[in-house]
């Protein structure tokens, strides 16, 4: 690992928190107008979750299960209140509940919060394991009282902890719901394969260690490609010439999407809004948030917090996808921006992010 290598995989991973905790606010409002309307002017600084959220589906999703509601059987205890989340089911059910209810400004999702379990668990075991990890992800969401204050858990939270519940294996307990290929999967992909980078890991192993975790709690092909599309292009990036320009790398990961066309798209000059939301939905569901993210990393290159900030008000699943392009455009740069200052628990990430960048060269 060179400095500048070393500059690169920190500033990364610092971004990842920034993107998401920026966007924590307005995540899945999916009207700019809405975005506008609750923060004259859009977002630009850290901000604390409003209480009405105008787009919140959050009433419909199961309390016991990944997905929404549903008559099919599902395990006899609510998932959410008495394996998860407890002492917070009962903040599901209402309308326009914001998802993350009552988190002040500069707080990171519960996605987020995962990621620093699986750093921590790396700087722990002295190495990524994939039984220590999941003993840390279980310990950590089913903790009484909870360790984290997000009130809402991914489909995919719920699903994997129905399946526990269930009996199955703690590494056979990934579920498949119809959001499942969502960019939220890739987050804590990041963490995993820049350590593994970091520790002379071959291109081809960390390909194949990080489609192994992600099919700890995401078992779907396409999201799998695109998990190899990310460790190339997370590769790229950190090897590349400090000079070089990072845009081909871009173009060729959205290729693992079919018609992503994120080149003519920069090229035209398009407003994010008829991209982001237009062209491309602007919902977690993976076919349209990593060509939409791309776009981003791709107009934005040259500076992280403007990238982050048109992310975040271009709405809809703007926390995860800013997550990832966050890491994108600060391994492009080798820096985070000053919205890191706000981050509410810098302190704590910092020192996590630099045990395992220690840690990882053993020195």
């Amino acid at each position: 690992m060179t400095p500048l290598m070393t500059r690169r995989t920190r500033a990364a991973l610092q971004s990842l928190f920034v993107g998401d905790a920026l966007s924590m606010p307005v995540h899945w409002f999916y009207r700019p107008s809405d975005i506008e309307r609750a923060f004259p002017g859009g977002v630009r600084n850290m901000h604390a979750a409003p209480a009405h959220h105008p787009s919140s589906i959050m009433s419909l999703h199961s309390t016991r299960g990944g997905g929404r509601k549903s008559s099919t059987k599902q395990p006899k205890r609510e998932i959410v209140g008495d394996v998860i989340l407890k002492g917070k089911r009962q903040y599901w059910g209402i309308q326009n509940q914001h998802y993350h209810q009552g988190m002040p400004a500069g707080e990171n999702t519960l996605n987020a919060w995962c990621a620093r379990i699986l750093m921590r668990s790396i700087s722990k075991s002295r190495g990524y394991q994939i039984q220590n990890f999941l003993d840390e992800y279980i310990e950590f969401m089913t903790a009484d009282p909870p360790q984290h204050p997000d009130t809402y858990a991914e489909s995919y939270h719920r699903g994997f902890f129905a399946n526990l519940e269930s009996g199955k294996p703690k590494d056979k307990c990934g579920a498949l719901t119809h959001d499942t290929p969502s960019i939220g999967g890739l987050v804590t992909l990041v963490p995993l394969a820049l350590y593994l980078f970091r520790c002379d890991a071959k291109l081809a192993n960390v390909k194949t260690a990080c489609r192994t975790h992600l099919m700890l709690t995401h078992p779907d092909e396409t999201l799998a490609r695109v998990s190899d599309a990310l460790i190339q292009l997370i590769y790229d990036l950190l090897h590349r010439s400090e000079d070089e320009d990072p845009t081909p790398y871009l173009i060729k990961a959205s290729h693992c999407i079919a018609n992503s066309n994120i080149e003519n798209l920069v090229k035209t000059k398009s407003n994010d809004l008829e991209v982001v939301g237009g062209i491309f939905s602007s919902a977690c569901y993976i076919t349209d948030s990593w060509p939409s993210m791309l776009y981003l990393a791709t107009k934005y290159k040259s500076d992280v917090q403007t990238a982050l900030i048109a992310n975040t008000n271009a709405g809809g699943e703007n926390a995860h996808r800013g997550s990832v392009l966050g890491s994108i455009v600060s391994l492009i740069n080798a820096e985070t921006c000053e919205l890191y200052e706000q981050l509410l628990h810098k302190e704590s990430i910092s020192k996590e992010i630099d045990e395992l960048i220690v840690d990882s060269k053993n020195d």
